[in-house]
């Protein structure tokens, strides 16, 4: 195995095309999404709850339609499906930047979600479990380091111009800097193998020993199992980050000092996320999966007890843990128990619920919101979901580890 800088010099082509599409996602994830939740509501005329229904209705939407569109990564080599993406992400920036009416919104949340939370992080994550078999969690979590750093400064520097800029042509520099990624991005896979023959190039069998197809992970108890677990995180950070500008407001709090803890999470995301990338490789994800998402429970009860910014941080270190090693274990899980020859389709199909989680997150606070259900008192149901969710994830776990090659 590679080790060390040799890894990174090796394969920096490769890395870097991850971590570079990891960072456009942004434009398409919830913690960018909801930088803008205020002047859009007060643009559009909305409550907590119609923006969070919109946000809802869009994104299910996106869920859909990723289960056949992932399956693409199957068939087309990254510099050419990437590309065609990218446009499709910065034509949904424009959009918001210029529409005009809330019955708009349903759509531009669908291509935003679809594009970029969506369809662009899904072409780098498979591409990097694609790519690496036996490092694959090292490359996982350089990729993911992209993601982080758009996590890390686009807040601060979008909410920092709001004000002498204006949200609209805020979305317009995010159309341009996707657009910008392409050139990049193509002198990056000048020479990219096509998905076929990395799949025999780097062969990588699940349980059983075989490379399982869609249909049957989709019916197998593991897959089914999972499904708390792979909602649970996409569901609730979503509303957290979603809802942040009621959270600080709730707590009292200026906006900017709560988004200022945000490049702190960052940081503590990608220590997680190293470690765990790390660890993936020395111990597989079988041995990781049953206790990654317990600092979750130690999260949403800070959130709701929390008096002050340095409380909420208290929370934003629980779940950087969790959200660290949710990045690289998730991904890595689908390839090891269910093997690459289908990887893209596989992945899909999970991405899909995740998407489907981060859609239900939003409606369900923003309805509550609106019923009168405060979100401290919603975030002790949260932490009571983490346990349920761990509990499953185990027994799912430790059942089909048994299957697994003795090499993994």
């Amino acid at each position: 195995m590679v080790r060390g800088l040799d890894f990174f010099r090796l394969n920096a082509t490769w890395l870097s095309t991850g971590a570079l599409l990891m960072f456009l996602s942004s434009f398409g994830q919830t913690f960018f999404i909801s930088l803008f939740a205020g002047e859009i509501r007060a643009e559009f005329g909305l409550s907590h709850g119609e923006w969070g229904g919109i946000y809802t209705l869009g994104t299910t939407a996106s869920a859909a339609i990723m289960v056949w569109a992932g399956g693409l990564t199957d068939r087309f080599r990254v510099r050419t499906l990437a590309p065609v993406v990218l446009i499709l992400l910065a034509g949904a920036c424009v959009w918001m930047a210029t529409a005009q009416s809330a019955w708009m919104l349903p759509g531009v949340i669908l291509a935003l979600r679809f594009c970029g939370q969506g369809m662009t992080s899904h072409v780098a994550v498979v591409a990097m479990s694609r790519w690496f078999v036996k490092t694959r969690g090292r490359a996982l979590s350089v990729a993911l380091l992209g993601f982080s750093v758009g996590e890390a400064l686009l807040p601060i520097v979008f909410v920092s111009l709001m004000g002498p800029v204006g949200w609209r042509s805020l979305w317009l520099v995010a159309a341009g800097m996707a657009v910008l990624g392409i050139p990049i991005l193509i002198a990056l896979l000048r020479n990219e193998r096509t998905p076929q023959s990395m799949a025999r190039d780097n062969q990588a069998p699940g349980m059983d020993g075989r490379h399982w197809t869609r249909g049957e992970a989709f019916r197998h108890r593991l897959f089914w199992l999972m499904v708390p677990a792979l909602l649970g995180p996409a569901a609730f950070n979503t509303a957290f980050f979603f809802q942040q500008v009621h959270y600080a407001g709730v707590k009292g709090w200026a906006h900017i000092e709560l988004v200022a803890l945000f490049p702190l999470f960052t940081a503590m995301s990608i220590g997680a996320m190293v470690i765990s990338g790390w660890a993936l490789d020395k111990w597989g994800t079988a041995r990781l999966m049953p206790f990654y998402q317990l600092p979750m429970v130690a999260a949403f009860i800070a959130f709701s007890l929390a008096t002050t910014p340095a409380g909420a941080l208290v929370g934003l270190f629980f779940l950087a843990m969790t959200t660290g090693a949710n990045a690289t274990l998730i991904n890595a899980f689908w390839a090891e128990f269910y093997g690459t020859g289908h990887i893209g389709a596989i992945k899909a199909m999970a991405a899909a619920v995740m998407v489907l989680g981060s859609a239900i997150g939003p409606g369900i606070t923003g309805v509550l919101i609106d019923l009168g259900v405060g979100i401290e008192v919603q975030y002790l149901g949260v932490a009571g979901y983490f346990l349920v969710a761990s509990a499953l994830m185990t027994i799912g776990v430790l059942n089909a580890r048994r299957d697994l090659p003795v090499a993994a």
